[in-house]
């Protein structure tokens, strides 16, 4: 059976992240059968991590405040994450699959796609965001 996506509840989640005045930093986009649905959403990165299990693949849309100290913003992150114990024939889904998500969550800075816990770091995705983002002129930091 073909996968699809529930757009309307996905773009609502999606833009609860992109609102900075939302507490809500991360929502994930899980499989209910073969329909793309919101999953968890929170205010703490750690409880996303908590979300990625070995038997689990989900889609993620994550918030990131970066910047210097003279200047702070918003980072978005796409985090497609593939437990090890998922099946094969589950991971190829799970590639084409993206690109469903991809027509609700549209603007991130980077794409990353895990299935090791380590990479799932705060330090590595703040790291990887920044590299993204281009010149770094954080000279106090260097």
């Amino acid at each position: 059976m073909a996968t699809k996506i529930d757009k309307e509840a996905c773009r609502t989640a999606y833009n609860l992240v992109r609102d900075d005045g939302s507490a809500v930093i991360w929502v994930t986009f899980k499989y209910d059968g073969s329909t793309i649905v919101p999953g968890e959403q929170g205010a703490e990165y750690q409880d996303f991590i908590q979300q990625c299990t070995d038997d689990v693949r989900l889609f993620a849309f994550v918030r990131f405040t970066t910047g210097d100290a003279m200047s702070k913003r918003s980072k978005f992150a796409l985090i497609t994450w593939i437990g090890e114990n998922v099946s094969g024939l589950q991971r190829a889904k799970t590639g084409t699959d993206k690109t469903l998500v991809k027509e609700v969550v549209q603007n991130f800075a980077k794409e990353f796609v895990i299935s090791d816990r380590r990479e799932l770091e705060d330090d590595f995705i703040r790291n990887e965001l920044k590299k993204a983002g281009g010149a770094n002129y954080d000279a106090q930091t260097e």
